[in-house]
């Protein structure tokens, strides 16, 4: 992330979690990918999760999973709206 052109996707908890649903045990490695570049982050589910492991995952589980990787509104709307306008130039 110290690369100014590198972008991440904040998803695939389900990936990365070792205690399975709901997945929370991902949420401090979005954290720090946060904290390192907020402005260089994204969000999405994977959907329809092709590389799905042991557990297939409940989409609204993942979106609950969220508010808790970005708790504060401004950064919420910066991953969801503002990053993704600037990314794709929309």
């Amino acid at each position: 992330m110290r690369n100014e052109k590198f972008w991440v996707k904040i998803c695939g908890a389900e990936r990365v979690s070792s205690k399975g649903p709901p997945f929370d045990d991902a949420v401090p490695f979005a954290r720090a990918l946060i904290e390192a570049a907020p402005d260089r982050i994204l969000w999405g589910t994977d959907w329809p999760h092709p590389n799905v492991g042991k557990h297939m995952p409940n989409d609204g589980d993942l979106v609950d999973l969220f508010p808790l990787m970005a708790p504060e509104p401004a950064l919420q709307k910066k991953i969801l709206v503002d990053n993704p306008a600037r990314l794709y130039g929309f």
